[in-house]
Formats: structure tokens, C-alpha cells, sequence
């Protein structure tokens, strides 16, 4: 029988500085996503975009907060409650919640959603980010940089209900592909339980290897996982078109070896989001047509 994909558009560029992030669902559906899981034999439901208000309705530092900076906090919390919503209804429907970003802010959202209560969830996060600031140590108040550390619950987080998920615990989070940190969150992921794997450690021992080893720890005692992929974990001369570029990233075969060892968890997956997509800086379109192969890779796809 066909399983159903629900794809949900989140058109979120609140958490970032840079505009433009916000066509990323647009752009990678036109970039073939819906044929590719068609091909696969998928049937893929487009659940439509959730509302995000625009930027320059709002004033960035409205909520302003006595330890630290968040830029857009309470707009950021309206959608990704309303996100984590539509995750869970769609996984009530029976279906796969397929998230497109905007911005990494949005995992607040995904991943609530995909988390229900007395159930452990493992993470693993693509990223050339830790995305583990905190309003205290941000440099930028940027909340697309504190995702993965709201979810855990870091600093004033713990005290943020609608971004913390009891659900996902440290030992079962792992960042693949760090090779950009602010000082503050170096020192917090340090004194955490998250696994990190830098650019160094794949160019070392491989991708392959690590990857399937974050599988292993992130599946290790858990009931599901969930994959966030952001397209700035490629290196930006195979994905030009991302919020925050980084050279030295993972090549093109990598990263599908990457999603080829996702799809060899199938059986543990529970959701996944794609983000950071940014048409304005991308090539023909070219970013976002990779993130489409690279999904087609995590759902099963093979030369063979």
C-alpha cells in the first residue's frame, strides 16, 4: 500500500537577517518534489504553507527580554505552535509530515509536533550550524541560531514551553557537519550530551561511517527519529542558494550517502524538515532541485 506524504510549507524568514528564505517551499516544489515521491511510490499530499506573519508588520525586539536578544519571539512562537499542530494532525491522518522551510527556527515547531507524550524522540541535525544559542549568548538574536538549544530546553528555553521537548533527550541529538560556532554555543554544546560531528570528523573517518553512527546513537533506546536537513550543510558551490553559506561543506555524493543511510532507517523515521532554501542567492533554481534529490535519497531513491 502507497504511504501517504503530507508536505507542509512553513514560509518563514523571521528568524533570519537575510531575506528570502522565505520562497524556499516554493522554490523546492517546483522543483519536482511531489513527481520525485510520486516516482517512489508515494503519495504525496501538499498540505498547503502555515500562515507566518511578515516582518515588516512586526517590530523585531517587541518582546524584549531582560537576559539576551530574540528577535521576532512571540511571532516565532505563534507558528511554530501552529506547525507543530499540523505536524500532529498529520501523523494522526496516518501520514508522513514532510516540512519545508524557511528558516531552522521552524524545527521548534516540527519537532513538537512529531514528539508524543512518554515517547523518546532522537535527532539528527545536517547543519554547518550548531543552531545552539540562547538569547544570553546569541551574537545576532537571530532565532533560526537557537532552534536545536530551545528544543533541548537551554537557558531561558527551559522556561519556554511551546519551544522545549521533554520528549528528546541530549544523549539521543546529533549534529553532523558542524564547521561553524559562536564562542557562547561552543561552550554550551561542550558541557551538553549532544554528539557533534564536525566537517573534520567526516573528511577523517568518512561519511558513511559517521552518519551511520549518528543514526545509531540518535535510534539508540528511542521510539522514532526525526532528520533535519539544512541545505547550508552542502558545501555552497553544491548549494549556492542557502541563508548562511559556509565553505567547506559536504559534497554532493556525501551528502546522498548521507540520505541513502537515512533510508536505511525508514522503519525509525517519524518526520523530517528541509530548510534555509533561499531562491533570491540560488543558481536556476539549482539549491533547491538538490534538496529534492536529496529527499528522494532519505525516501528510498537508488542508482540500482
Amino acid at each position: 500500500m502507497r504511504q501517504n506524504v503530507r508536505v507542509l510549507g512553513v514560509p518563514m524568514d523571521l528568524g533570519a537577517d537575510r531575506r528570502g528564505v522565505d520562497m524556499g517551499p516554493s522554490a523546492i516544489r517546483y522543483g519536482g518534489l511531489a513527481d520525485r515521491l510520486d516516482d517512489l511510490g508515494f503519495d504525496c499530499i501538499d498540505g498547503g504553507d502555515i500562515a507566518v506573519p511578515r516582518p515588516e508588520a512586526g517590530d523585531p525586539d517587541a518582546n524584549d527580554l531582560p537576559d539576551g536578544r530574540a528577535k521576532f519571539l512571540p511571532e516565532t512562537r505563534e507558528v511554530c505552535a501552529d506547525l507543530s499542530a499540523a505536524v500532529a494532525a498529520t501523523r494522526a491522518d496516518g501520514e508522513f509530515p514532510l516540512v519545508l522551510g524557511g528558516d531552522h527556527s521552524i524545527a521548534m515547531g516540527t519537532v513538537d509536533g512529531a514528539t508524543d507524550p512518554d515517547e523518546e524522540l532522537g535527532i539528527v541535525w545536517f547543519d554547518a550550524h550548531g543552531d545552539f544559542n540562547t538569547p544570553r549568548t546569541t551574537p545576532s538574536g537571530n532565532i533560526h541560531g537557537m532552534s536545536l538549544a530551545g528544543i533541548l530546553g537551554k537557558g531561558r528555553f527551559g522556561e519556554t514551553p511551546w519551544a522545549r521537548v521533554p520528549g528528546v533527550s541530549e544523549e539521543n541529538v546529533v549534529l553532523v557537519g558542524l564547521r561553524s560556532l559562536d564562542e557562547g554555543e561552543r561552550e554550551l554544546l561542550t558541557e551538553s550530551d549532544v554528539t557533534a560531528f564536525t566537517m573534520s570528523d567526516i573528511d577523517t573517518r568518512g561519511a558513511s561511517t559517521v552518519v551511520q553512527e549518528a543514526l545509531a546513537i540518535a535510534t539508540d533506546g528511542t521510539d522514532a527519529i526525526h532528520v533535519s536537513l539544512d541545505l547550508d550543510w552542502l558545501d555552497p558551490t553544491e548549494a549556492p542558494g542557502v541563508g548562511t553559506p559556509v565553505r567547506g561543506g559536504v559534497s554532493y555524493r556525501e551528502a546522498h550517502i548521507a540520505m541513502e543511510h537515512v533510508a536505511d532507517n525508514r522503519a525509525s523515521l517519524r518526520s523530517m524538515e528541509v530548510v534555509e532554501v533561499n531562491p533570491i542567492l540560488d543558481e536556476h533554481n539549482r539549491t533547491a532541485e538538490l534538496a529534492c534529490e536529496l529527499v528522494s535519497s532519505a525516501f528510498g531513491e537508488r542508482i540500482l
